[in-house]
Formats: structure tokens, sequence, C-alpha cells
């Protein structure tokens, strides 16, 4: 599927996806973001109009899923150190699918309800704990380090792709099968993204010798990130981000249909906005990063999220909210690709290879930290003072953060991707 499809196409000399290796993963990534956009909105839509959840319950729901970061990361970079990460990327996307195609078997048994959805979000939130850690260190075994940001752009553009068309697809499966029986969609897009990656060799050299004492190994990797400058300072940065992000999150598909009115298909045709965001930042964010500096790129990402929160949330009802609905979710997708190719990117290439699992999971721990309590307190803040005040919140708050970030000199001063040895401890 993947190789003779794209290979069709006419691709300049030298291009990633001439490579067989990287071309099978991206179909995979491909895959399984269309799959992804699905549970997206199905799974929230699910609690939100067929269990009727409070903000409160939605916020549970997503803290939920934010959870097994801070439970699990930092064991699991030692582990991944240890072991081979692609069949840990496999099994976590197998995983996933058991997961999410539950929830439409529980609807049809009659016994669905918010308990259970709680249960897949930490099942999802495990997955995306180690799988996820897992997925992007197979990224560094496939592609060179000096093309990490144009692989993670063509990883956006891949996902973008499943932006554009997913939301429409999701909401027109939720209208025609209702939002738990969609997401037996999901799994089976799942299914076949673990049938693409196991067509994937790669060559990886596990470290030989003794092992050490697993504590040792675990502080090895925090100590490693507080060393050096640049690593603490995204850290900071992009924790903040999922903060804000994650009260936005909770909160939005709740104004988008009790505000806002917004049928759930309605919905899905908004998030395609979403897509066409991710597609142009990915189409322009490497030749963006290389114009003005990975540093920058990023902080313009976080301030075009945090204007598009505010922008919602300042918005009236009527045709104008439902345009800033849309333009929010433009924004988002915009603000997260910039931001994170570049984020990404860098924490990649200041890390030699046997510390790339370590430092992947000390840096995912480090910054979704936050992304329970955001949650919460985004659910909090939309059932006791108003829907819009979480936006509110997520939008200051992060124009605040991206007001530092551009203030703080060791991330503004980055205008191409670092070696090892350049990156200064503290």
């Amino acid at each position: 599927m993947s190789s003779s499809f794209l290979s069709s196409f006419k691709l300049p000399a030298g291009d990633l996806l001439r490579d067989a290796v990287y071309r099978r993963l991206w179909a995979s990534i491909l895959v399984s973001s269309l799959g992804g956009q699905i549970t997206l909105l199905g799974l929230p839509l699910t609690a939100a109009v067929l269990l009727n959840a409070s903000p409160t319950q939605m916020g549970l729901l997503q803290a939920l899923q934010a959870l097994p970061f801070a439970l699990f990361a930092l064991p699991t970079g030692v582990l991944l150190d240890r072991v081979r990460k692609l069949p840990v990327y496999i099994g976590g996307e197998a995983l996933l699918g058991v997961a999410v195609g539950s929830v439409p078997i529980a609807a049809w048994l009659g016994v669905l309800g918010m308990p259970w959805l709680y249960v897949v979000g930490f099942i999802i939130g495990i997955v995306n704990t180690t799988a996820g850690s897992a997925a992007q260190i197979v990224l560094t075994q496939i592609v060179p380090r000096e093309r990490l940001v144009e692989a993670h752009a063509k990883n956006a553009l891949a996902s973008s792709g499943a932006d554009v068309a997913g939301p429409g697809l999701a909401g027109l499966l939720i209208k025609l099968l209702s939002a738990p029986m969609a997401l037996a969609v999901d799994a089976l897009m799942l299914l076949v993204s673990v049938t693409i990656l196991r067509g994937i060799r790669v060559t990886e050299t596990l470290r030989e010798g003794a092992r050490r004492h697993f504590w040792d190994e675990l502080m090895e990797g925090l100590h490693f990130v507080r060393e050096r400058r640049l690593l603490v300072s995204m850290a900071f940065v992009v924790a903040g981000w999922h903060l804000f992000y994650n009260a936005a999150l909770v909160v939005q598909i709740l104004l988008a249909t009790r505000e806002l009115h917004l049928a759930p298909q309605m919905v899905g045709w908004s998030y395609v906005a979403v897509g066409i965001g991710t597609v142009l930042a990915s189409s322009f964010g490497h030749r963006i990063s290389r114009r003005i500096g990975p540093g920058p790129c990023l902080v313009l990402g976080l301030g075009i999220c945090g204007g598009g929160w505010l922008v919602l949330a300042l918005a009236p009802e009527g045709p104008l909210g439902v345009f800033a609905f849309a333009l929010m979710l433009f924004a988002w997708g915009v603000g997260a690709v910039l931001m994170f190719i570049n984020f990404l990117s860098l924490r990649q290439s200041v890390t030699p290879a046997p510390m790339l699992g370590r430092m992947t999971s000390t840096m995912r721990w480090l910054i979704l930290l936050p992304a329970a309590p955001g949650a919460l307190l985004g659910g909090w803040l939309g059932e006791h003072v108003g829907l819009r005040s979480a936006l509110a919140f997520a939008g200051v708050g992060t124009l605040l953060m991206a007001t530092w970030a551009w203030r703080h000199e060791v991330i503004r001063s980055v205008r191409e991707l670092p070696k090892p040895q350049e990156v200064l401890p503290t």
C-alpha cells in the first residue's frame, strides 16, 4: 500500500519519502492519524451527547488520559533504553485498537457509561506514554539527525491530511452510526497501522555489558535534562502550553454543542479547520523554521494557539461564534505544528543515541505533568464560572507564556539545530 501508492508521485531527488522504510512509517502515521480523528471527536461526543457528561466529568476524562504520563513516563524511559523500540510501538497501536474497539461493544451490550470511558481514556494515556515515546525514537533510527525537522514536518503533513479528511469522515460516521459505533472504524484503522509497521525493519544495537541499577539510570535521565538549559527552558514552556491546552480542550466540545448549538456532524466539519491549519503549517513550517530559527518558530506557534483560544472566549453566540470556533481550531492546528516540529527536533538533536529513551520520557513527563491539573481546572471553571472562562484562562495564559519564551534568550537565540556539545550546562 505505502510503497506503490506514494512512489507513483514524482518526488524531488533526495526527498525522504523516496526511502522505503521511512515511507512505510509515514503511511502508518497517516492511517493511524485518520482513525485518531474519529476517536478525537467520538470519545468526547459520546460523553457529552450520549452520556450527558458535566464539565467536571469531561475534565476527569481528559485528566485520566494525561495521568499515565505522570505515573509511568520516567520508568518507561529507562525501559526503552533497554529494549527494542519498534515492538513497543507496534504493541501500543494494537492495545489502543482493543481499547477503542471496546466502546461500541459496550454500547451494543447496554453497559456503556462514564466509568467505561474513564478506563478507555486511561489506557489511551498508557499507550501514548509508552508507545508514543518509542515512536519518536524509532524515527531517529530511520532518519539522519540533520533531517529531523524535515521528517517531523512530513510526519505532521501526514497527520494534517488526516486532520482535513478525518473530522468530516468522523462527523459522517457519527451521524450514520452514532459516536460509539464510529469508534469501531478507528479500531480497524489501528489494525491496518499495525500491519504496516510490522513490515518495517530497523537495525538497533542495545547497550552491552551489565546494566546498572534501575534507579541510577532513571536519575541519569533526569540529570541529563537538568544540565542542559535548552531542554529545561523548552520543558517549562511546553508544560505551560499543555496546562492551558487541556483546560481549553475540556470545554470546547461542550461550548460547541451547548452554547453554539452545533450538531455532532457540524462539529466534525468544523474540525476540518484544524486540518487546513496543520497542512499549511506542515507544508511551510520547515521553511519558516529555517528562516527565523527553531526557537523563534516555537514561540510563534505558542502565540498563535493562545490567540485562537482568546478569540473564541470573547466571541458572541450565533454565526460569528461558529466562525470563531472554526478560527480557533485553525489557529490551534497552525500553532501546535509550528511548536512541536521544532520542539521535537531540538530535543532530539542534542541527545546522544544511548540517552534518547530516558531523555524522551523525562521531557514528556515534565511537559505533561500539568496536563491532568489543567483538564481538571478547565472542567471546574467550565462548570462553576462558565465555559468561556476556561478558554479565556487558556488564551491569556498561553500568550503570557509566549511572551516569557520570547524574552528568554536560550530559546529565542536558537537559529539552527545544535549538536550535543553545543548545549551548555546550567
